[in-house]
């Protein structure tokens, strides 16, 4: 066995124990885009997922949680993970930070902003740049879920960038998506894409408390009727998808919120609708990877001169951008 064979078993082992540098480590890997780094990734997630690793079949309830900057996201989480820490549960936070277009960096500060949590031995939060992604996850998001499930977490919860119509994304990620929004007055109803609508397992209002509370019921009112006209779907039991009302900071409703995510999770293991699901987001990603792989040529010569080149014919009204699309296609079949 090679020396860098060896560190890869030993980086898989450390996972599998649950140990929290190993866990860090190998996040860090997968996020790597460097060739040889993608080479030892493969090769970490395919021993935890190996025949006799302590880390196979291991599964962590894995929650998405999306919603507008400045509805309380951190606050939430901390509350709610502190709440499930206490039970004795330990909880994996995977929170993607916006990237810079210009310069490509990333602020990652949500250890800043759950302080409590990050602090916690049964917590682990880790901040990964969105790196312009669609959907506001990172690329190798799936991937650090599942290192977190070999590490023995039982619940998964990754916080996603804002909210957006190509957001839903995160759907393919997770096996319960929450949709966390604020009191407000108006059309507040508009300010939330269909899509994300659809998607959403609870829609969960936030800042319940004080003067915001009669405000907090009201919207909580306006999106329960709005579910309502919403087409049933098959993996939903009676009364759900569900508006509820929560305060993070008072940590008030966070109890009855995870009740019903139970419940939900509980009834589609049983109907065959967990499983059906998680080998459907498989096949998802696999087309994704086959997808990213291919556009990936496009950025290696000779794919790159040749794009570049019909660019420019393109731009000198030489040839049409589907001309010049087809020729390029067709040279690289």
């Amino acid at each position: 066995m090679t020396a860098r064979e060896t560190d890869v078993a030993a980086l898989a082992e450390g996972v599998a124990a649950g140990e929290r540098r190993a866990l860090a480590r190998a996040i860090t890997l997968v996020e790597s885009g460097r060739a040889d780094h993608r080479a030892q990734a493969l090769d970490l997630l395919a021993r935890l997922r190996a025949e006799g690793s302590p880390a196979r079949g291991r599964q962590a309830l894995r929650l998405g949680l999306s919603g507008t900057p400045g509805v309380g996201k951190s606050t939430f989480i901390e509350s709610f993970g502190l709440m499930l820490t206490a039970q004795g549960k330990r909880v994996a936070v995977l929170a993607v930070d916006p990237s810079s277009a210009r310069s490509g960096g990333s602020i990652l500060g949500d250890k800043t902003r759950m302080e409590q949590l990050s602090r916690d031995p049964r917590a682990f939060i880790r901040p990964s740049p969105s790196q312009a992604q669609m959907g506001g996850v990172a690329r190798r998001t799936r991937e650090a879920v599942a290192l977190c499930e070999a590490a023995g977490f039982d619940l998964v919860l990754i916080e996603t960038v804002g909210v957006g119509q190509s957001e839903t994304v995160v759907a393919e990620l997770c096996d319960l998506f929450l949709l966390l929004l604020a009191p407000a007055g108006g059309d507040e109803l508009q300010g939330v894409k269909r899509g994300i609508m659809e998607m959403a397992d609870l829609i969960l209002v936030n800042k319940a408390d004080g003067d915001l509370k009669p405000a907090a019921l009201r919207t909580m009112a306006d999106y329960a009727g709005a579910l309502r006209l919403l087409r049933r779907r098959p993996q939903d039991p009676e009364g759900f998808p569900k508006a509820m009302c929560v305060s993070a900071l008072a940590t008030e409703g966070l109890g009855v919120a995870w009740e019903e995510m139970t419940a939900l999770a509980e009834w589609r293991r049983a109907q065959g609708h967990w499983e059906a699901r998680r080998a459907a987001q498989a096949r998802h990603w696999f087309e994704e990877e086959v997808r990213q792989g291919l556009l990936a040529v496009l950025d290696r010569e000779p794919a790159r001169g040749m794009l570049q080149g019909l660019g420019q014919e393109v731009m000198a009204g030489h040839l049409t951008p589907e001309a010049a699309a087809a020729r390029l296609l067709g040279a690289l079949r």
